[in-house]
């Protein structure tokens, strides 16, 4: 049956959070849980974990934009330490959290078509 569905993108299925088989069904049963089975395809996803990459990847981008506009802000207008606490605690909540959905897809969605799950079960002669 996996031999039915075309072959897609891992990025475009993972910024659009849909299954990486068929593209079609949600690859979210939460905000950061993967479903137990495509709605669509009736892919198994229980076993998909993305680990804490997708946290890494969100890190090292959020942090150094807020880092620098932060920089930028003190520099230019030197406002008082609260500012800087109500400005950038909420972009650094919000910002990780719009990103790490689409990331742990996309890794989600790579280790589907490069069948990660499979790594270590071959046998060699």
């Amino acid at each position: 049956m996996a031999n039915s569905f075309p072959p897609l993108s891992p990025y475009v299925t993972g910024l659009q959070c849909r299954c990486p088989r068929c593209g079609t069904g949600k690859l979210f049963g939460g905000l950061l849980t993967v479903a137990e089975r495509c709605t669509h395809c009736d892919l198994d996803l229980s076993a998909q974990d993305s680990g804490d990459g997708p946290a890494v990847f969100v890190i090292f981008i959020i942090g150094p934009i807020v880092t620098g506009l932060a920089f930028w802000l003190e520099m230019t207008f030197t406002p008082p330490m609260w500012l800087h606490l109500v400005l950038w605690i909420p972009a650094i909540m919000l910002g990780s959290i719009a990103m790490l959905r689409p990331f742990k897809a996309i890794l989600v969605a790579l280790q589907y078509r490069h069948k990660a799950g499979e790594a270590g079960t071959r046998t060699f002669d």
